[in-house]
């Protein structure tokens, strides 16, 4: 049975090596999550059947009554969930993770203390005793920081809470004070393993994952769903070693590796410091962004036909707002119909558009977009001048120029669009509020832009009906 466990986890290894390879493409994603799925398929039946063969009849029913309820819940989830739901319900689901490890870490303690282990376990009376209690410790602390971390991260990404970051007086004194805490009582756990010690460290840990992400503001949540989901990973690895399962600390270092340079690539991407990110915010100070002045000027979707019957190339940004509207299907109806009539059309999407890597991505391969017509931020900038008429569907933050002119603005120095240095600029929204980051945008106020006001999916729809009545342009 050993061997036969060995071996499927091997496989099960592979799979999700090769599943995180294919996920790197937009071609070969598809089978990316085929292989995922397989091997964590593989990987359940494998720990399902080592467990039921040494399992009383209470635990066997306990086991297949946890996985009949997690599977129904996770099938469900899936079915109704919307994309726009993505982001917080991955935050949620690495609460879960956390969680786990918390609760994972508390049983090994309390299996080894109440001498309720048995064979080769008992050598941890000898010189593994220490390692083991340091295993615990920092399991517990991992997962507690995530647990938390998490739950903070979903209230803020589904708006049930405020977005603004927590500037509390000495925070940086506090994450670092936490640290300090914890490395003092892992140490003094290590030497005097006490109940209370343990629970002490876990109430701390799980005050120092609230207050980090707590502290980061909503314009650098999409690198914190990121960096959740490393510190996920690094959970269940310290889960794998106490409970003796090599394929969760395998899997647990893929995932925390990978999203861990995610995070980093984001950082780059917005111009943000990783450790700073990381740290909660480490450094970053309150500050107010200078006051916009202005009128804004309105369009309906007749003029922007015409403008889009006449122009050579278009740019169309989409944002989380095209995700809320689910105007990605109309959208890829007006690039077709664009294309056809011989104006050249592109995306520009920006490394956070939306609020979870790659989001729109997903989005407009949902819709049948061709991905080579798809670029990013890097690739799409420089010609943006050049560009008669920019599409700004659902967009804010991250075409907003005070990131670039702003030196007082919460998003300054954040790599944008230059969505301003187009011909003609269009934006989509329901209003003149403030985007994700609470910060107004001068662009709606630029000479060069006008705003198309409703519901984006709508307002696409009429554009495509206003072309069909126009002569093409040439």
């Amino acid at each position: 049975m050993q061997t036969w466990t060995t071996a499927a986890y091997l496989i099960a290894a592979l799979l999700f090596v090769v599943s995180l390879a294919g996920l790197s493409k937009h071609e070969t994603s598809r089978s990316g999550v085929v292989f995922g799925i397989a091997g964590m398929a593989i990987a359940l039946v494998a720990t399902a059947v080592v467990a039921l063969g040494s399992a009383s009849g209470l635990g066997i029913a306990l086991l297949l009554v946890a996985l009949v309820i997690g599977a129904a819940i996770g099938l469900w989830r899936a079915r109704v969930v919307e994309m726009t739901g993505m982001p917080e319900l991955i935050a949620l689901m690495h609460s879960f993770v956390g969680l786990a490890a918390v609760l994972v870490g508390w049983n090994g303690f309390l299996e080894v203390e109440g001498g309720e282990v048995e064979g080769d376990h008992l050598q941890l009376a000898g010189s593994l005793l220490g390692i083991h209690h340091a295993e615990v410790a920092i399991g517990v602390f991992i997962g507690a920081v995530t647990f938390t971390g998490s739950i903070i991260a979903y209230l803020k990404l589904s708006a049930k809470i405020a977005s603004a970051p927590l500037m509390l007086p000495g925070k940086n004194g506090l994450n670092l004070g936490a640290l300090v805490v914890f490395a003092g009582l892992t140490v003094w756990f290590v030497i005097a393993p006490q109940v209370w010690i343990l629970a002490v460290l876990t109430v701390v840990a799980l005050l120092l994952g609230l207050h980090l992400v707590a502290s980061i503001g909503g314009g650098d949540m999409p690198v914190v769903v990121s960096m959740l989901n490393s510190y996920s990973g690094w959970a269940a690895a310290a889960s794998g070693f106490l409970l003796g399962n090599d394929l969760l600390i395998i899997t647990g270092a893929l995932v925390g590796s990978s999203g861990a340079y995610l995070s980093y690539i984001m950082c780059k991407a917005m111009n943000r410091s990783f450790i700073s990110v990381i740290a909660g915010g480490f450094g970053a100070t309150a500050s107010a962004a200078a006051a916009v002045e202005g009128e804004h000027r309105e369009i309906d979707a007749a003029g922007v036909a015409e403008m889009l019957a006449d122009a050579r190339s278009v740019v169309i940004t989409p944002g989380y707002g095209m995700a809320v509207a689910q105007a990605q299907y109309p959208v890829a109806d007006l690039t077709r119909r664009l294309r056809e009539q011989g104006v050249e059309v592109r995306f520009g999407v920006h490394p956070v558009a939306g609020r979870l890597p790659g989001h729109m991505n997903v989005l407009l391969a949902e819709a049948q977009v061709p991905y080579d017509i798809v670029l990013e931020m890097d690739e799409i900038n420089d010609d943006l001048a050049d560009t008669d008429v920019v599409l700004v569907i659902g967009a804010n933050d991250t075409v907003n120029p005070a990131a670039a002119e702003d030196p007082g603005s919460p998003i300054a120095g954040m790599p944008v669009l230059r969505v301003w240095e187009a011909a003609n600029v269009v934006v989509f929204k329901r209003s003149m509020a403030t985007g994700y980051a609470g910060v107004q945008n001068p662009l709606f106020f630029r000479e060069n832009t006008q705003m198309l006001f409703g519901d984006a999916k709508e307002r696409v729809e009429d554009i495509l009906a206003a072309l069909k009545t126009l002569t093409p342009a040439g």
